[in-house]
């Protein structure tokens, strides 16, 4: 006589009283997402990348091309700069072809782009997020003159045109690190759409039987918020960090694309773009190369987040 063994699901119900809801739930995610080919494809290409970004001084080394090095051998003055070959200067030395009129490697700009735009994204996601929880946890735990003029000052924030003021902003200050303008300038428009979403739930929250539970038995205001409340946050939290990031990215490619962003001679997918536009009839490569980096690396993340989000939801509604 058999018996059928508990499945993981039916066993998921005493580990979360047992306080392993997280990663319970962590593995339920993973395991929806592995069924996915949509973000299974979108993680390959992510870690790619990321590999390419961390590895970006091996890359160089073992290619023999910085980021800012020239190569006037690879172009041919005769034809205004356009690079030898075929495919934009394409062959086993240049694998993605060079810049035409310089001869600077594309792969290498490529790699260091790459770490410029992670870094700048998941800085400002970083800080926003922290701020957003912050600043949404204490109006909607408080509420009253707190609240009040917490929400005062997102509605002021998320009353500019943000793009356009973060052009303003940039172009009037001055020339400085730019990576850390950049993120400073994003988290201060970015974090009032965190906190709005932190704070409507938040209050949906305090006046739950649990919470209520946790003051009469003496619970202090942090146990509350770190214990009771916080958790109940988590699957929002990572949604929304998770789809910040493309948002971040799109947004240093186009400030730096028009100017205002990232300057030579660090590199940058946008700055790129902008520089391969004048170009694009003649040598297509030169545009299509970062282009395509920036759009697919945008769109893993969006199909990535949207996937996470929906493993969430089900879960949620199960």
């Amino acid at each position: 006589m058999t018996t059928a063994a508990p499945s993981h699901e039916a066993m998921a119900d005493p580990l979360a009283g047992a306080g392993h809801a997280p990663a319970t739930e962590g593995r339920r995610i993973a395991r929806a997402l592995l069924r996915d080919r949509g973000a299974v494809l979108s993680t390959v290409f992510l870690g790619l990348v990321v590999l390419m970004a961390i590895c970006a001084p091996l890359i160089s080394a073992i290619t023999g091309h910085g980021p800012n090095d020239f190569d006037p051998a690879a172009v041919d003055t005769n034809l205004g700069g356009l690079p030898r070959g075929s495919l934009g200067g394409v062959s086993a030395d240049h694998l993605f072809g060079v810049e035409p009129q310089n001869g600077r490697d594309i792969l290498a700009r490529i790699a260091y782009g790459a770490r410029v735009s992670f870094l700048i994204a998941i800085s400002a996601t970083v800080l926003t997020t922290l701020l957003g929880v912050v600043l949404g946890l204490l109006a909607g735990f408080y509420q009253g003159w707190v609240d009040q003029v917490i929400s005062r000052i997102m509605d002021f924030l998320m009353a500019f045109p943000a793009l356009i003021f973060m052009i303003a902003i940039l172009s009037s200050l001055p020339t400085g690190d730019r990576s850390v303008l950049l993120v400073t300038v994003i988290t201060v428009f970015g974090w009032p759409y965190l906190a709005r979403v932190v704070r409507g739930q938040t209050l949906t929250l305090v006046n739950r039987e649990f919470v209520e539970a946790a003051r009469a038995s003496g619970a202090s205001t942090g146990a509350i918020v770190f214990k009771e409340i916080l958790p109940n946050l988590r699957n929002s939290l990572i949604v929304m960090t998770t789809l910040a990031v493309p948002g971040y990215i799109g947004t240093e490619a186009g400030l730096s694309f028009l100017g205002v962003g990232v300057t030579p001679p660090t590199p940058s997918w946008g700055q790129m773009i902008s520089s391969a536009v004048s170009w694009y009839a003649t040598d297509p490569m030169y545009f299509a190369v970062p282009g395509l980096f920036l759009f697919l690396t945008v769109l893993s993340l969006t199909v990535l987040g949207d996937r996470i989000r929906a493993a969430s939801d089900a879960g949620e509604a199960s």
